[in-house]
């Protein structure tokens, strides 16, 4: 259940694109228990549906909590296009959820006791890089894999410069 931290200097294994997903709520009443914690089961209920099926393109995740009410789910997906085909399957809890929502507000029956948020982010290769010290496979390592830092450069500037395939050179096609 606990990983064993892995000596030394390594960074995320990460080919081409990181897309990101920050997914969360905030519990606006807590007496509003009927209210928020549907929403909260909601949350895991997709996760273990997407833990199920690989395929669907989630590579990782991370719970979190920001306060004592907000909670959120950091998530890291094979591609935006999984992504997307996962919120808008109708075979899909995440469908369904969100229809509901809609369908309440549409009503005037949302009455602000669960805020819900998310971001979005598709960082493109050379615009992120990470660096672990003497840590278990955590966050973009742990779903992209792990690699000794040396692979990918000692300095942030050499990571960010990494390409998983070759640039060509301006003017050439390759």
């Amino acid at each position: 259940m606990f990983a064993k931290p892995v000596r030394g200097h390594t960074t995320a294994a990460v080919e081409g694109d990181a897309v990101v997903l920050l997914i969360g709520m905030r519990i606006n009443h807590f007496r509003a228990v009927h209210q928020w914690l549907p929403v909260m089961l909601s949350m895991i209920r997709m996760l273990w549906e997407l833990a199920r099926d690989p395929d669907r393109g989630l590579l990782g995740h991370v719970l979190l909590t920001a306060s004592p009410r907000t909670y959120y789910v950091v998530q890291y997906w094979e591609s935006r296009d999984k992504l997307y085909a996962y919120a808008t399957s109708p075979q899909m809890f995440h469908h369904r959820a969100w229809a509901a929502v809609n369908r309440k507000d549409r009503q005037g029956k949302a009455r602000g006791h669960v805020g819900l948020w998310h971001e979005t982010y598709v960082a493109p290769e050379g615009s992120h890089e990470s660096i672990y010290f003497d840590m278990p496979a955590f966050g973009l390592a742990k779903a992209h894999g792990q690699v000794p830092v040396e692979r990918r450069g000692r300095y942030a500037a050499d990571r960010f410069a990494h390409r998983s395939r070759p640039v060509p050179e301006p003017g050439k096609t390759s």
